[in-house]
């Protein structure tokens, strides 16, 4: 069945103008300003925008899509991830991945997940790995698992600068880097590595020197919650200035100021009074907040991811490092970093897209993902002025829609 979007004020996620977007077979077939809908089959499904935006599927690169959690013991397992739950906050695409617990969540789960997802219409692939080093496998080697299990892209999350890593040496990193980058030049996958950092005062220290030898691109490796402390990212905003790629976690969602956008504040980020405000009380700084942060410091849009770590553990730890109680991420805040950016701090569309569409579909080799494009899948975002999804279509399928009022 074919598909036919008219009247879609487009964000590709450049801003393209009124345009009619036809997909059939799962990827988008024509976008032009005007198509004839007279020789289209009779039961193509013909949707009318009226003028709303669109904007390709948002692409959630760090979901625990079989669960995650357990910091805080059995009780505080969280549970595998509901396609409704992405499908509503516009996320089409997922990257799962293990995390804390490499023990009782396993890599047979996490591909058997993925695929299930796929069955329910997300586009979905994951990670092989967990925290600890040596990484949890499904056949017993990285390399392996990149170049002959087809939804597995690379390697993550592996924790680092964090007290529940394993503690792995420079030479162990490095190594784990090496053979993911080479399972994906042989798979021609990225083999992109997802890397964990926490509050530890080493930070980027593992990955710097990893790298040290010039044998290593940057761009190899994709550091997370790259926003969790001032210090780490400061040293993200260097990391990304020397010609890498940093990604800053939505979760926990930042919803204030949403309902009313201020004015005044618009044309940040040249306003960072309103940029500390949003920083957290717990020193974490919004991944909304961190991209304005750092385009004001003149960096590149192009090198900034957002993700979700939904259906993980957020656990809060008091001064003596127990954990005193704890949040589950969400996929629904990649959409609220998404308003946040554009309604609070005044970022354009067509850049605070970035982080969310095309950005992370570039990093993980999903040259398909991302963006409006003939070629490319049809995964469509209806949204209304608040940018609040009211229709999402995913691989050319409607999967979600929002009543009218």
């Amino acid at each position: 069945m074919m598909l036919l979007v008219r009247n879609a004020e487009t964000f590709a996620p450049e801003p393209l103008g009124r345009r009619d977007i036809l997909c059939a077979g799962g990827t988008i077939v024509a976008l032009e300003p005007r198509i004839d809908s007279s020789g289209l089959p009779g039961d193509s499904e013909i949707i009318d925008a009226a003028g709303a935006v669109v904007v390709p599927g948002l692409v959630d690169g760090h979901v625990h899509v079989s669960g995650g959690g357990g910091e805080a013991g059995f009780g505080s397992r969280t549970p595998p991830l509901d396609p409704a739950d992405a499908f509503r906050a516009g996320v089409t695409t997922v990257i799962g991945t293990l995390g804390t617990d490499g023990i009782t969540r396993s890599m047979e789960d996490l591909v058997a997940r993925t695929f299930a997802l796929r069955e329910s219409g997300l586009s979905a692939w994951c990670l092989t790995g967990s925290y600890r080093v040596p990484p949890r496998t499904l056949t017993g080697d990285v390399m392996k698992d990149i170049m002959f299990i087809e939804p597995i892209l690379g390697l993550g999350e592996i924790a680092l600068s964090d007290h529940r890593s394993s503690r792995p040496t420079d030479a162990e990193v490095a190594r784990l880097f090496s053979e993911a980058r080479i399972g994906g030049m042989l798979s021609g996958k990225t083999g992109i590595v997802c890397v964990h950092l926490g509050d530890a005062p080493d930070g980027f220290g593992s990955l710097e020197r990893a790298i040290a030898s010039g044998e290593l691109p940057r761009s190899q490796i994709w550091p997370t919650h790259c926003g969790r402390n001032p210090g780490l990212l400061e040293a993200a905003f260097s990391w990304i200035g020397s010609g890498g790629y940093a990604d800053f976690t939505a979760s926990p969602p930042d919803l204030s100021g949403l309902e009313r956008p201020d004015p005044e504040t618009s044309g940040l980020p040249n306003n960072p009074s309103v940029l500390t405000s949003i920083d957290s009380d717990r020193g974490q700084t919004s991944a909304s907040a961190s991209f304005a942060k750092g385009l004001s410091k003149g960096l590149s849009p192009e090198s900034f991811t957002w993700t979700s770590d939904g259906q993980g553990s957020l656990p809060r730890f008091d001064a003596n490092g127990r954990i005193s109680g704890y949040e589950v991420g969400t996929c629904s805040s990649l959409l609220a970093a998404l308003r946040s950016a554009v309604l609070r701090l005044g970022i354009p569309l067509k850049t605070a897209l970035l982080p969310v569409t095309m950005n992370p579909a570039k990093i993980l080799g999903l040259d398909r993902k991302g963006r409006i494009a003939a070629g490319a899948d049809a995964d469509l975002v209806v949204m209304g002025t608040d940018l609040v999804p009211r229709l999402v279509i995913a691989k050319g399928r409607l999967v979600m829609s929002v009543p009218r009022d």
